[in-house]
């Protein structure tokens, strides 16, 4: 019955993920559109990332915002996102001494 639950949950899961793959690869969209839609990814990841920015020291949500610019810096560089995560880790740390 559990090995039942599962495999249903997955196609629950996978099926509203599939399914528009498979109609989108078809589409043809307008530039603009295709623009739009090429900046969702950085959004979300932006509105995933941000909260956690502020909330790295509650007392103190500068060094938090600091981190965050000197993680943007780094990647406007062109450094390794491991680089970047590193360098912005180090610079909360020395800003939290």
């Amino acid at each position: 019955m559990i090995f039942l639950i599962i495999i249903g949950m997955s196609l629950v899961t996978m099926l509203p993920r599939v399914i528009p793959a498979f109609i989108v690869e078809k589409m043809q969209f307008r530039p603009w559109l295709n623009r739009w839609l090429g900046a969702i990814p950085y959004a979300a990841l932006g509105a995933l990332i941000f909260p956690g920015i502020l909330s790295v020291n509650p007392e103190e949500p500068h060094v938090g915002m600091i981190g965050g610019l000197v993680a943007i810096g780094l990647a406007f560089a062109g450094l390794n996102v491991v680089f970047v995560v590193i360098g912005a880790i180090m610079t909360v740390f020395l800003f939290s001494l």
